[in-house]
């Protein structure tokens, strides 16, 4: 009598496929609204208008075009594996301006609180993602990181 074949994933390792998926839809929908509502020239459910917003921490207005733009873009890297990392740093990076605008600007907690929580999520996609490449960029003796397996250094 022959046994049914059984599964090599662990309940607990789809678990966090399921989190790790999850926290990605969450990244890419939040940035993409996040994005559009930046290019929406009048007030929005999160206040006035971000033309204002600029204005009032001392940016040109035209600067949340920029923002949004590098929000989709990393928005749309998070979706390809090859390039999550890279989509993860540049929403790190956006978050860390947003983080120290509202700092500076001492911006109420309910205005202040999104750019630094996205910024940690950002981060922990960026070491879910490749967590070698990170834990090589914080290493000062750690040896260089071999090429990458998957192609050329051509492609992409």
């Amino acid at each position: 009598m022959t046994t049914p074949p059984t599964t090599t994933t662990t309940p607990r390792r789809s678990w966090r496929r399921i989190a790790y998926g999850a926290l990605l839809a969450w990244m890419v929908l939040s940035f993409t609204l996040g994005a559009l509502t930046k290019f929406y020239w009048g007030e929005t459910f999160f206040g006035p208008s971000y033309a204002v917003k600029f204005d009032g921490w001392g940016y040109p207005f035209w600067f949340r075009f920029v923002v949004a733009t590098g929000e989709l873009v990393g928005a749309a890297l998070l979706l390809n594996p090859r390039r999550r990392f890279l989509g993860a740093a540049m929403l790190f990076t956006i978050t860390a301006g947003g983080s120290l605008t509202h700092l500076i600007n001492q911006d109420p907690l309910g205005h202040s609180v999104s750019a630094p929580l996205h910024m940690v999520l950002a981060a922990l996609v960026a070491y879910l993602a490749d967590p070698s490449l990170v834990k090589q960029l914080f290493s000062p003796t750690a040896p260089p990181r071999p090429p990458s397996p998957r192609g050329s250094a051509g492609a992409g």
